[in-house]
């Protein structure tokens, strides 16, 4: 089937069409639908939203269908109460979605020129700040986000502005430097001298660089962190199987017996249950 083809447009509109009558109905008669809120679905949607996520990493696209079906309903789910109380609809969501990105790409539909990403980058952030009337290229960024994805928006936006690393070297040099400051926190012959927070700030600077440094390597350090832990978990959950599977609780075994496990565990890709390349 050709997805791209222009015919399937129509398809497409009556899909679309066919869940905004689906959740008009669930919305005047089931007791459930009838009762969410904005606030009460938020929860739901962050669920949905990391599901989403999961499905990406594990490239699970039937998955990935199916998560991306849940939270299109939670999107149309929040302009149908928007709309129940006269603020919005779900044409205003998608009209006003169609205006920002066209204002955002003037290099297609205007007469800026704009011949690489980087420059793409760069004129996107300059115009989220007249749009939103921002003093600071930073203003942006959300707090609530997680801490490492927040570190890579700032560093983004950032090199938006212009402020960032020539080089990929010199990151590095920074990361050497960051980690250096960190050991110099340990470097007491008594432990009970070290300076907890003055060694957590250290710490903080030494992930923020290694976060950039990521960044330049054209690495995406959220992802590349969720993919070692998955790593771990299956690798932990083999040893704990194989262990089992031998007579033997984890508890009584000594590291260098649990480490033998770890090392069979090694050999497997759990992610495409095929064998791994290289640790």
């Amino acid at each position: 089937m050709e997805y791209n083809s222009p015919d399937r447009r129509p398809m497409q509109l009556a899909a679309f069409g066919r869940l905004l009558d689906v959740l008009e109905r669930l919305r005047a008669e089931c007791p459930w639908d009838r009762k969410q809120t904005l606030e009460s679905l938020r929860h739901l949607t962050i669920e949905e939203t990391y599901e989403l996520s999961d499905a990406i990493i594990r490239h699970d696209l039937p998955d990935l269908k199916k998560e991306l079906g849940d939270v299109f309903l939670h999107l149309i789910f929040y302009a149908k109460i928007a709309s129940e109380t006269g603020h919005f609809d779900v044409a205003d969501v998608l009209n006003a979605q169609c205006e920002k990105l066209i204002f955002r790409h003037p290099h297609i539909y205007g007469n800026v020129k704009a011949e690489d990403e980087e420059t793409v980058k760069r004129n996107w952030e300059q115009l989220k700040l007249k749009e939103k009337g921002n003093t600071s290229v930073l203003g942006g960024v959300p707090t609530s986000l997680p801490a490492l994805v927040k570190a890579m928006r700032i560093q983004e936006k950032a090199r938006g502005a212009g402020f960032d690393w020539e080089k990929p070297e010199q990151v590095w040099d920074k990361v050497q430097e960051e980690l250096g400051e960190f050991q110099a926190e340990f470097a007491h012959p008594d432990p009970s001298s070290i300076n907890q927070e003055r060694a957590a700030a250290e710490f903080g600077d030494l992930l923020f660089s290694l976060i950039n440094f990521a960044r330049h390597a054209g690495i995406n350090p959220e992802e590349a962190l969720e993919r070692t832990n998955r790593k771990f978990i299956n690798r932990f959950q083999y040893l704990e199987t194989q262990a089992a599977h031998d007579g033997h609780q984890l508890r009584d075994l000594t590291l260098s017996q649990m480490d033998v496990y770890w090392e069979q565990a090694k050999k497997y890709n759990f992610i495409s249950k095929s064998p791994e390349s290289k640790d």
